[in-house]
């Protein structure tokens, strides 16, 4: 089992390995700001404070809407972003989030 500490709400939540953040945060009320799900959006940013280790590699839908430099700084989207094994902290910032949604999706190689 994986254990994500949600930083925001106070939310510590039990999951199985290989979860999506977002999916999770859905099901057990986990708050995580969200509205397309598909990466587009970058309404769930989330900062990973903790345990970036025990995350999934980075997808290209990360990369083309949030961007390397934020994505260096630990930020991922959580509706892209699975929990492999362990734990990890995650928070938001709505101000953050607004920059990147503002973002236009840019072109990467894959």
């Amino acid at each position: 089992m994986a254990i994500i500490k949600i930083k925001n709400t106070d939310r510590q939540l039990e999951v199985d390995d290989n979860s999506n953040i977002l999916r999770n945060s859905l099901r057990y009320d986990g708050d995580v700001p969200n509205r397309c799900g598909g990466g587009y959006c970058g309404t769930c940013l989330v900062k990973i404070e903790d345990g970036s280790e025990n995350l999934d590699n980075i997808k290209p839908a990360e990369k083309k809407k949030v961007g390397e430099d934020l994505l260096e700084e630990g930020y991922r989207l959580a509706c892209q972003t699975f929990v492999v094994k362990d734990e990890i902290t995650l928070s938001w910032d709505k101000e953050m989030t607004k920059k990147v949604q503002r973002q236009k999706v840019k072109k990467v190689s894959t």
